[in-house]
């Protein structure tokens, strides 16, 4: 990139700008080029970013880097960039329409202080599909969508930004003289800066509205609104209070569960567990342990959970997949295993099990009534042996007991995810759970 003086940063390899005669998208297009050459900075190091509508035929006249989206998307794309590539200047253009239809993407730049550059041509009305009414459509301004008058009262947009915690903002016409510089200090602010430049469409409101260059500050007068900086209080900007945050918190953060292969396992293919219990009952941290104790046995495993918005109330339903192999696909069409500890549970998974094949386990509490099913079903007393432990435990002696009864893997494994990443009274509880569950399967095969 050449270090010398930039003159301009609009091109003229595609002719002039391709706005309808008076139009002021054109004069502030060339206002932004303008800032542009009195900062000086290098064309890939700037983003001009463009909404659907008329200013968005403007990103590729400039030598920059130019995106183009989806109407009333642009804050978002100039958002992503900027916390994407810090080092960026981003600047997006985009009308009275797409602040319309983006609304809440300019309450959200705004409330975050993210560090781009808003800067909105405002006519008025939709000038690219046919003049229809904006946001910004004065009330009784005539368009092609309010023939008879605009009831609507208009938006302020300066005045809805600053309510979202805009740090500045700015509010002029494409006739001030002193816009450009007015541009250049929106770019030079750390945070996110905003100006509604009031211009007019020549194609669509102009006619209908007999609307001049006085009208324009007729209105803004009327409308009770003022021009120039209207707020300038600087305060942190959003990405790099985000990547110190991330810095804070990545030394503060646990370290990540490790888990090498330390045990052999007698798995000769994919293996399907579904484990139904109650929430509260902390089936999907036991399903987690067993999982990561199939790790530790040289298995790989997924795990996917079931569970209503609430808390301690409803089902938890989680299915685990365990393999030699790598797993691609982690639905669980046809079981393995299936285990239900609670009514709730039951009440969820009643339908599942009424399909349930002649080459599934069924490991259901003692005290269940279990629709007909073609599944093999070993009952166990699942509730009284956990309450002589601790009644939260009744996923480890669940589990317990079917990796007892499968051999899939060694229950020292389980036993050593238990110890490795739970801690003090819970690992106690739950080894104690772990015992139970092995011993519920071995008096059972002795009898």
């Amino acid at each position: 990139m050449s270090t010398s003086a930039y003159t301009s940063y609009l091109t003229d390899k595609l002719g002039p700008l391709p706005f309808c005669p008076g139009c002021g998208h054109d004069p502030l297009i060339k206002a932004i080029d303008k800032a542009l050459v009195q900062l000086q900075l290098p064309p890939d190091k700037v983003v001009i970013v463009t909404d659907i509508g008329c200013i968005g035929l403007s990103d590729r006249y400039f030598v920059t880097h130019g995106f183009h989206g989806l109407h009333g998307r642009s804050i978002t794309y100039g958002c992503g960039l900027k916390l994407a590539r810090p080092d960026l200047t981003v600047i997006v253009l985009k009308g009275d329409g797409g602040c319309g239809i983006g609304g809440t993407h300019l309450l959200n730049v705004a409330r975050r202080n993210i560090g781009i550059t808003l800067i909105v041509g405002n006519n008025f009305n939709y000038g690219m599909t046919g003049g229809q009414h904006s946001v910004t459509t004065p009330t009784d301004g005539l368009t092609a969508t309010t023939p008879w008058g605009n009831v609507e009262g208009p938006m302020d947009i300066c005045g809805t930004a600053i309510a979202a915690g805009a740090a500045w903002a700015s509010r002029g016409t494409v006739y001030d003289k002193d816009l450009a510089d007015r541009i250049a200090e929106a770019i030079r602010q750390p945070g996110f800066a905003m100006l509604d430049i009031w211009e007019l469409c020549t194609a669509y409101y102009v006619p209908r509205n007999s609307f001049k260059k006085k009208d324009l500050y007729e209105l803004i007068e009327n409308c009770g609104l003022e021009l120039g900086l209207l707020v300038d209080k600087p305060r942190a900007e959003y990405s790099a209070r985000y990547r110190e945050a991330y810095e804070t918190g990545k030394k503060a953060a646990r370290p990540r569960r490790e888990v090498e292969p330390a045990f052999t396992n007698a798995l000769g293919r994919r293996t399907g567990i579904v484990i139904a219990g109650s929430a509260g009952q902390k089936i999907r941290s036991s399903a987690t342990l067993f999982a990561e104790a199939a790790m530790f046995a040289g298995l790989t495993a997924t795990q996917k959970d079931d569970y209503p918005i609430t808390v301690m109330t409803g089902h938890s339903v989680t299915e685990l997949n365990v393999s030699p192999t790598p797993i691609e696909y982690t639905a669980i069409e046809s079981p393995d295993c299936f285990v239900v500890v609670s009514d709730e549970a039951l009440k969820k998974v009643r339908q599942r099990i009424g399909k349930l094949p002649e080459t599934c386990t069924l490991y259901a509490e003692e005290s269940l009534e279990l629709p007909e099913t073609r599944a093999k079903v070993v009952r166990l007393p699942f509730v009284r042996t956990a309450r002589k432990i601790d009644r939260l435990s009744i996923g480890i002696v669940a589990l317990a007991a079917v990796l007892r009864d499968t051999g899939m893997f060694p229950t020292d494994a389980y036993a050593k995810a238990i110890s490795a990443f739970q801690k003090g009274e819970v690992a106690d509880v739950n080894l104690r759970a772990l015992e139970a569950g092995i011993g519920l399967v071995a008096t059972r095969l002795e009898a």
